[in-house]
Formats: structure tokens, sequence, C-alpha cells
């Protein structure tokens, strides 16, 4: 059994402490954790109130500016609907995508979904087709490959990658009523090609970007003006300093929100202030619209007010009232097989197991959520269950470790201390 390591706020200290280095954490958005551990002393905490933009001047020196952050509008898809707007697109996010086009200023559309639709239904008997390896619904994505004419379509699995002719007929009912539903980066370029014929439309994800240096590559065509409107997933979020973005738009910002995983919320905060700071990063007049059918969300929300200390103070009570991280830790345990029944027996003796422990030990704090099966519950032909063991976080590490390896040996299990995720 390995050791159990503390959380991560004290390993980054730990390793400064071990090298006499100075360890520096710069973000705009940071995890929940560390600002918790800057607010408690942990950390020297040195914040940036204003974002610093950069010109050449008329003697030839580059001159710093304070940018005033772009202002961001949360667009209710709900009351787009009942309006009677079936595009992808709002109204108010068509209008700015055409007023960008016509100053010849460049635009990014986010979406953080892959392919052209998200799955495909039988509207008679509702049944989702599946990768037979994963149980996860199958993709739809345009075959890049095909030739010209009519687009081909297949279904991807995003997970193992089995690939799928899209079928004609239910398996289950046999009914002809098949329909792709959903949006991804490929259906929102065809959108934009229909709408803005002129617009020179790039996508940037996964799937459109393979190779050493394809990333360089795609991003220096985009700064050479080479496509107007840019369209990725959460690639196109991190760090890129693009000056002619004068408009960013969240297709759906809804997506992740309603994950099964405590972090959801923040994860999504992060995405949405992170994609919204590539635009306007070299002049005033720069707008986000961030799309939504929960516009009420508090992640939303905050991210449209570009206030971190907002979102920090609901999350951060969510946390405290839950037991979360930073106000306890979690060590998930997982189990994979070839068989459901197998990894839910497994999954159950643990279970037992670990509450005979907690009892013994008189183990004041720490308690078991499941066993259940996992998120994403069967993965490239194993199935896979989990459970969590959450504890108070001044829990010593030695006390861990022997708690650990008091255990019955756990062969086959992944034992994730201080976990990322919980899906």
């Amino acid at each position: 059994m390995a050791a159990a390591v503390p959380p991560p706020v004290t390993r980054q200290l730990s390793w400064g402490r071990v090298s006499n280095a100075v360890v520096i954490l710069g973000s705009a958005t940071p995890a929940v954790e560390s600002y918790h551990a800057a607010r408690q002393g942990q950390y020297r905490l040195l914040e940036m109130n204003e974002r610093v933009g950069g010109r050449i001047g008329v003697d030839g020196l580059p001159q710093h500016t304070a940018l005033p952050l772009p202002p961001v509008r949360l667009v209710d898809m709900r009351r787009e609907m009942q309006q009677g707007n079936r595009s992808i697109f709002s109204r108010p996010l068509q209008q700015a995508l055409a007023t960008a086009l016509e100053r010849k200023e460049q635009a990014i559309l986010f979406l953080n979904r892959r392919g052209a639709a998200s799955f495909v239904m039988c509207r008679d008997c509702g049944t989702v087709v599946r990768c037979p390896n994963c149980n996860a619904p199958l993709t739809v994505h345009q075959d890049a490959a095909a030739g010209a004419g009519e687009p081909e379509h297949e279904l991807v699995c995003h997970s193992c990658r089995h690939r799928e002719l899209i079928p004609a007929v239910c398996s289950q009912c046999l009914s002809p009523r098949i329909k792709a539903f959903g949006v991804g980066t490929q259906r929102v370029v065809e959108e934009v090609e229909r709408l803005f014929p002129d617009a020179r439309a790039m996508r940037w994800d996964r799937d459109s970007v393979r190779g050493k240096g394809a990333h360089s590559r795609m991003l220096d065509r985009f700064l050479r003006h080479e496509a107007d409107v840019l369209i990725g997933t959460q690639m196109i979020a991190k760090g890129l300093d693009l000056p002619l973005v004068s408009l960013v738009g969240v297709v759906a910002a809804d997506i992740g929100l309603g994950m099964p995983d405590f972090r959801s919320g923040e994860r999504g905060f992060q995405l949405l202030t992170q994609v919204a700071g590539r635009a306007g990063r070299r002049s005033a007049g720069a707008q986000v619209i961030i799309q939504s059918y929960q516009p009420e969300h508090y992640a939303l929300q905050a991210a449209q007010e570009h206030d971190y200390r907002s979102f920090y103070q609901q999350e951060h009570a969510f946390r405290r009232q839950t037991g979360y991280p930073p106000y306890g830790r979690l060590v998930r345990f997982i189990y994979s097989g070839a068989s459901a029944a197998a990894c839910e027996r497994a999954a159950q003796r643990l279970a037992a197991s670990i509450a005979q422990l907690l009892v013994r030990w008189h183990l004041e704090g720490w308690n078991l959520i499941g066993p259940a099966p996992a998120y994403i519950e069967r993965l490239r032909g194993r199935w896979r269950w989990h459970l969590l063991l959450r504890l108070p976080v001044e829990t010593p590490p030695q006390l861990l470790n022997s708690a650990l390896n008091a255990l019955e040996p756990l062969y086959g299990w992944i034992v994730d201390v201080d976990p990322v995720h919980v899906l």
C-alpha cells in the first residue's frame, strides 16, 4: 500500500521548504482550496484588481495601460425558445457576430463538446445508441474523410474511439424515427457558415488538431487573421493572447454544471471566466455573451460580474456544509472488472470492511459514501464501481496510512487520495 500523501496545499509548501524555493501559484480563478489556504495564512495573497494591456507608443516603446474587463451578458435560452428562436445562437449573439464581422474583428465561440451532435435517440421508444464497450452515448461526428457532396456522419465513442455508422432503424423497436440531438463544435461551424457565408470559420478541438506542432500552427493562422471566427473547446480558453478578438460567445454554458462532482460549479466558473478573458485584450469595446438555460446558477452569475470572491463565498459555504475539501479530505476507491455483478460484490465487501474499521478504531468524523456504480459506469469493456471515504482535514497522514494498511489486501482496486474528480 502506497503511503498517503498530504493534501495539495501542504505538498506545495513542503516542496518549497525542501528546496528552499518560493512557491508561486498564479491564476485568475484559483482553486477553492488554494484561496482558502491563502485566507488562512498558509499562503501570502497578492491580488491584481485590474487587467494590464500593452501597446507600442509613438516613441516606439511599450506602454502599459489598465484595460477594463469586457462586459458579460447572460442570455436566457428558455426565453429565446419561447419567442420562437430555434437556432443554437440567440438573437443577441447573432447580432454581435454580425457587428464584429462587419468591423473586420475576430470572434471566439466556445462550446465544450466535440462533434456534430451529442447523441442519437429513437423518438418512439427513447433508446439511445451507446458504445458496446463503454455503455456511453455515442457522439455524432462528421467524417472528415468524406468526399464532395453531402457530408457523411458517423458515431464515435470519446472514451475508446469505437466507431460505427448511424443506424437506419432503432435496434429495439425497429422504428425509422432516429434523430440526433444536441450540438458540438462541428455543428457550430455549420451554423456560422449558414448564417454568415462570407465568414471564415476555424475549428480548434481535439479532433481538428493532431500531430506535433498542430496547436502552434492553428494559433498562428488565427493571429494572422486567416480566420474570422474561432470555434473550439476548453483548449481555446487557456491563456491565449488574441489582439483582434472583440467578441466571445459561449454557446452552451450549462455543459458540466450538472455533473455529479462536487467541483462541477468550480470548473464551470473557471472555464467561463478564462474564456471571457480572451476578449478585449488590446482595446476597450469588447463583449462576452453567455447562453444558458439556467442563468440563475451562482457560477454563471459570478462569471457575469468577473467576481471570484462572490463565487468563492457561495462555493465555500457549500463545501463547509457538506464537508468536502477544503473542510475535509476524500479517499476514492475504484474497482473495475469484466462483470458488473463481481464489481458490485467487491465494492460491498470493501464498504463493509471500512465500516467495521471506523467502528473498531473509533474514528470520529470519518464516514463512507457509497458504494455505487461510477458515473462512467463502463469504460473500455470494464464495469466500474466506487466508494468515497470522507475524513476530517486535520487527520494526521500517519493515521490515514495506518487505516488504509489495516484494510484487506486491495487487489484490483485503485486508491486515489485527494482525487481531482469523482466521476
